[in-house]
């Protein structure tokens, strides 16, 4: 199913066959996902095109300046016929919800987004309305433009598992992906390959990868060298752990393995981490690399001997 799955994906969305496995990733681990890139690689595109092929709910909220937190959540309507208050429902209650240019709204209404992440409710005007199941959001911002935008302060990026980029295509990915537009390639033609309830037994099934006391020790390890680390203003959060090792269990499960290894540990570290890291301004101005940083750690950390 998830081998369906990825390429089906990968027919619409070209090239990009990394950020399809660590979307999917993030899916079945329970995770949500920031990309941070230019306009036009296909973010739109990846997201719609995973809801269709998983058959879950789709919803898209275009974030700008005066987006209100009731347009995420929904609000209350009083109906003058039953003289009573009606929940109207915001663009957050789909399975998987786009949430564009997330940078781009103000803090008040980022919060009310963030705080369904957390949760999996919302809650308006005192009453609380529960999620859909499964249910993922993928936010974008554009890295490019400052001016007029809200950059999502540490706590709050500490909400997504990843934080992954999109990059430009390859010249051969690039002449495809040209060449499926020309031909008339739709999205509205893609076939279901699972259920919504597919993927919660899925989730089920990845709690059940083992993850031996030294992996998770090692993982720990990986997060304490971050808070060690003079060139971060702060180190990871207990959350960034727990993170590490959801993910490298989905990692594991879509590899067909019934247990974690070192390796899933190093493959998730950088995109799980990154988004968690601030450099020192005395970093910044040395131009010091964020990634390659923790790869550095990740090398650091004494990788313990598989059983």
């Amino acid at each position: 199913m998830i081998d369906k799955l990825k390429k089906q994906i990968n027919e619409y969305f070209v090239g990009k066959e990394e950020v399809v496995d660590n979307v999917l990733t993030c899916l079945l681990a329970g995770g949500h996902v920031l990309i941070e890139d230019v306009p036009g690689v296909g973010k739109t595109t990846l997201v719609r095109v995973l809801s269709k092929s998983v058959d879950m709910s789709f919803g898209r909220i275009q974030f700008t300046p005066d987006t209100l937190p009731g347009d995420v959540t929904g609000f209350s309507l009083y109906n003058m016929k039953t003289s009573e208050f009606e929940y109207k429902e915001g663009a957050i209650m789909h399975q998987i919800v786009l949430a564009d240019e997330i940078n781009r709204t103000s803090p008040k209404t980022q919060s009310a987004l963030l705080e369904a992440m957390a949760e999996g409710n919302v809650t308006v005007d005192g009453v609380q309305y529960k999620l859909p199941d499964p249910f993922m959001v993928i936010a974008t911002q554009n890295p490019v433009e400052f001016i007029g935008t809200f950059p999502l302060p540490e706590a709050s990026m500490d909400r997504f598992m990843m934080r992954l980029s999109v990059g430009y295509p390859s010249e051969e990915a690039e002449i495809k992906l040209a060449k499926n537009q020309v031909e008339g390639q739709k999205i509205e033609d893609i076939k279901n390959i699972c259920s919504a309830e597919d993927i919660i037994k899925l989730k089920e099934d990845i709690t059940k990868i083992k993850i031996s006391d030294n992996v998770i020790a090692y993982a720990r390890e990986i997060v304490d060298l971050t808070r060690n680390e003079p060139r971060f203003v702060i180190g990871a959060s207990p959350r960034a752990l727990l993170h590490i090792l959801k993910a490298s269990q989905a990692r594991a499960f879509i590899q067909g393995r019934e247990y974690v290894k070192p390796d899933d540990i190093k493959a998730v570290s950088v995109n799980t981490l990154h988004h968690r890291l601030v450099l020192t301004p005395e970093a910044k101005i040395r131009k010091e690399d964020t990634d390659s940083i923790i790869k550095g750690l990740v090398l650091k950390a004494k990788v313990p001997m598989e059983k």
